[in-house]
């Protein structure tokens, strides 16, 4: 059918909402077009090693969910999920000290649907939220959305510094704590026990839910494990978790264990956005688990991430000019890198790409701006030799603009 070019013309000039138009597309993802250009030694993306994936296992076990399952498995689903799988998370995280049934668990699509659904959940516009700063971009793109603002609390190398949070708090008045407790994007840092504690107290006084994204928790591959926020502070945490960064994040498989009264409202939150995640794959992920796969797997991930990590530090030991700092994370797929305050990453990573390596600056993090001389490196997928290749280009362009 012909469309008259007068109303082609008019589809332009549709109103959408003026904070949609205010939206601002990820870094990350703009980023990623240009860093996946052939040659390019890529530090950007927040993805796992793909050549990790259980392919081979995981056709044999979409032929069993199909045998098994087929109807059930091409068919809709409740919202919530599956009851097998959120048996199977509610198990699981009882075994890691969250005591948990099925009716605190919700499946979500990606660990990114269960941010967006408690931001809807609970945010109005010109509401605040306090956050670590740095913080996940992905999650202030969320927030974004829904007009949010900011208080935003600096960290150290114990993770978001407690004794400012109460006066933030008192001063801000936020609807909900957001934190990274586990290997943070984007600095890789992991909270430590006392500061967990103390959070958790400080919520439990105002009354205020923490939301703790989760999503790299299970990739402890060095350092003292912690028991998590969730099993410190039960119903007051909102655990957010994600099988994107330990099984394939193709998949959009995550979950939200919650307070069962919160999960109801949620379900009916996620009703109106997509009104169930993927059945296939949710069946797809309980047989992985039900056949006890899921423990070995990210055994060989966590070794994987631990050579990989140790040959990136190694190599900014010995190239980066003095003057640059980094963490060196427990955890994780990032670390994060600050250089001398008189430079900009963001002017810097164009003339990164002419040198064929990419890297994630760092002011996007910032919730309300600063960090322009910080940047985020990923370790997860670069091969050993890429690594400290990349490491080097980095290090003679920054030498070059000291």
């Amino acid at each position: 059918m012909l469309v008259d070019k007068d109303i082609k013309n008019d589809m332009t000039k549709w109103e959408v909402t003026d904070h949609v138009l205010g939206l601002k597309s990820s870094i990350i993802r703009e980023i990623l077009k240009f860093s996946s250009q052939p040659g390019v030694i890529s530090f950007a993306g927040g993805l796992p090693a793909a050549e990790l994936f259980p392919i081979e296992t995981m056709k044999k076990i979409a032929d069993d969910v199909l045998t098994k399952y087929g109807k059930e498995a091409l068919q809709y689903t409740i919202t919530k999920g599956i009851i097998p799988l959120r048996e199977l998370l509610a198990k699981r995280a009882t075994s890691q000290g969250i005591t948990s049934t099925q009716d605190n668990i919700l499946i979500t699509s990606g660990s990114q649907q269960g941010i967006e659904l408690v931001a809807r959940a609970f945010i109005e516009p010109n509401d605040y939220i306090l956050t670590e700063d740095p913080t996940y971009v992905g999650a202030l793109q969320a927030f974004n959305y829904y007009q949010t603002k900011y208080a935003t609390i600096e960290m150290d190398s114990d993770g978001m510094i407690i004794e400012d949070v109460e006066k933030k708090i008192n001063e801000y008045h936020p609807k909900f704590i957001y934190t990274i407790s586990n290997f943070q994007n984007p600095t890789g840092i992991t909270m430590s026990l006392s500061r967990r504690n103390k959070l958790i107290e400080i919520a439990a006084k105002y009354n205020l839910p923490v939301i703790d994204d989760n999503p790299y928790g299970d990739i402890r591959f060095s350092g003292e494990a912690l028991p998590s926020l969730k099993s410190i502070g039960g119903d007051s945490v909102i655990d957010l978790r994600t099988f994107s960064k330990t099984l394939a994040p193709g998949f959009r498989i995550g979950w939200i264990n919650g307070p069962a009264d919160m999960i109801n409202i949620f379900e009916k939150v996620k009703q109106c956005t997509d009104l169930h995640t993927s059945t296939f794959g949710q069946y797809m992920v309980c047989e992985f688990l039900s056949q006890g796969l899921l423990e070995p797997h990210i055994e060989i991930i966590k070794k994987d991430y631990l050579v990989k990590r140790n040959t990136m530090i190694n190599a900014l030991k010995e190239y980066f000019p003095e003057g640059i700092k980094w963490t060196e994370p427990d955890g994780g797929l990032f670390l994060w890198v600050e250089l001398p305050e008189h430079m900009s990453s963001k002017d810097l990573l164009q003339k990164a790409v002419e040198m064929k390596v990419a890297y994630v600056y760092g002011s996007p993090f910032f919730p309300n701006g600063k960090g322009e001389n910080t940047l985020r490196m990923n370790f997860s997928t670069a091969s050993k030799e890429d690594i400290v290749e990349g490491v080097k280009r980095l290090a003679k362009l920054f030498k070059e603009n000291m």
